[in-house]
């Protein structure tokens, strides 16, 4: 069977190769269980960028890391990846910053990632890139003379042609796309619009079966969802209801009703809005009043982006007013936490919550809702509110789905999942998990791994 090379912007760490990795090491255990190459940044900067590659083994895992210089890392990751590509694919075009000299540093930092890992691949390996950070690499690996098969998978959302052309470049990043085998987005919904960018910004035909042919370069693009162990994430939730943690939380609770929001703090996540719906939903159905609490866990991220800082800055105060406002001597409405807790500790807080609270703004899928679903016990199961615009939403639609940006909608929803009958919150929840069940993390690099291929792919052989 052909080696599987895994390419993405950052490796996980050393803390996090082992069993109880997270993120993207989760979704992709399954396919390298028989072993494989990861390839990336080691997240570390050093004088230069250069194409020195450092390998160490975890199993039959090797990780070969490259370093980023201090400036690459703020031209390539905080400058165009991240105050450009993020926010256009995020649909906030008001919130992109182009530097030509950024994107020409993303661009040169692809070549030596290129560069770097084309001295590591066998002509037999399956090179699987991730996400937009890496939308360059295929177009620098033909260059080098790579003939190996290299698939693409974007994790975060596309977006149609009238959006992604104003972006300066944005032409030509496209076309660096379409160098890719095959190209992954989450949904059917970012994968059309991907067709609408190739139809209306390269005037290439894609409406036939098959691949897109690209300057003479056929380029398969699909739908394929990532999705979590469903049955083995609700075991851990079950246990992890019993741990002293959880045990502290139901005490804080006092029989009160719980909601949990867990996100990176990302003013993609829509976590503005949601902080006013729960104090409309205080103020409009005051028969919750001291009866619930909501958890709001937003580990911080990329606090060198100016967006981010004063994200945290508005959250702060929103908090405050709320519980400025609703708060009792012996009540803390909101809770909200900047720090990361663990998947297993999750897992238990989940399985307590009366409303699982996913409203992004705009996400290629968001698993916390999946995980959330998968965490709840079936005799007595909570009630996942869903933001339309969450990848998730395109096939989970017994969620309470809900416009992100209407605060009053979300606090509507919020009070239907606290009062609604436990018939129908066994009956939504028999349905979600059945969904969650059939696309799991297995079936996500199964399929997509058989597209790159050319033919069945078996990651469980």
């Amino acid at each position: 069977m052909a080696r599987i090379v895994i390419v993405s912007n950052r490796v996980p760490s050393s803390a996090a190769r082992g069993p109880q990795a997270g993120g993207l090491a989760v979704a992709l255990k399954d396919c390298l269980k028989d072993g494989g190459l990861w390839f990336g940044w080691s997240g570390e900067t050093a004088p230069q960028t250069c194409a020195d590659v450092k390998i160490g083994s975890v199993g039959k895992i090797d990780f070969a890391t490259i370093d980023l210089s201090r400036e690459d890392y703020r031209q390539f990751y905080v400058g165009f990846a991240n105050s450009a590509l993020w926010p256009l694919l995020h649909f906030q075009p008001g919130l992109v910053e182009f530097d030509r000299a950024h994107f020409e540093t993303y661009l040169s930092v692809n070549r030596i990632y290129a560069r770097a890992l084309a001295a590591l691949i066998e002509p037999t390996d399956l090179i699987w890139v991730h996400d937009y950070h890496l939308i360059p690499l295929a177009y620098f690996l033909r260059a080098l003379g790579v003939e190996n098969r290299v698939g693409f998978f974007l994790h975060v959302p596309f977006v149609p042609a009238s959006l992604l052309s104003v972006l300066p470049r944005a032409e030509k990043l496209l076309r660096m796309l379409c160098a890719f085998d095959v190209v992954g987005f989450q949904t059917h919904e970012h994968l059309r619009d991907f067709e609408d960018c190739v139809r209306n910004m390269l005037n290439v035909t894609t409406d036939v079966a098959g691949p897109i042919i690209v300057d003479n370069h056929p380029v398969l693009a699909i739908a394929t969802p990532i999705g979590i162990d469903a049955r083995s994430f609700a075991r851990q939730a079950k246990r992890s209801a019993h741990s002293r943690v959880a045990k502290r939380l139901d005490e804080s609770m006092q029989g009160r009703a719980l909601i949990i929001g867990v996100d990176r703090l990302d003013y993609s996540k829509g976590l503005p809005n949601r902080f006013d719906a729960f104090g409309r939903l205080l103020d409009r159905f005051s028969e919750h009043r001291l009866k619930v609490s909501y958890l709001q866990v937003a580990a911080r991220s990329r606090e060198d982006v100016a967006e981010y800082q004063r994200l945290k800055r508005d959250l702060d105060r929103r908090a405050g007013e709320v519980n400025g406002r609703h708060a009792e001597f012996d009540w803390v409405p909101l809770r909200y936490i900047t720090r990361a807790i663990s998947r297993a500790t999750l897992a238990g807080f989940y399985r307590k919550a009366r409303v699982g609270l996913v409203t992004p703004l705009r996400d290629g899928m968001n698993l916390v809702a999946k995980e959330y679903v998968a965490a709840q016990d079936p005799d007595d199961p909570g009630v996942l509110v869903l933001s339309r615009f969450a990848g998730a939403a395109e096939d989970l639609t017994e969620a309470l789905i809900v416009n992100p940006l209407d605060a009053d909608e979300i606090a509507e929803a919020m009070h239907q999942a606290l009062t609604m009958p436990r018939a129908e919150r066994k009956a939504r929840h028999e349905k979600l998990f059945e969904k969650i069940c059939q696309t799991t993390a297995t079936t996500y690099c199964r399929d997509f791994l058989s597209a790159l291929l050319g033919g069945p792919y078996d990651v469980l052989t």
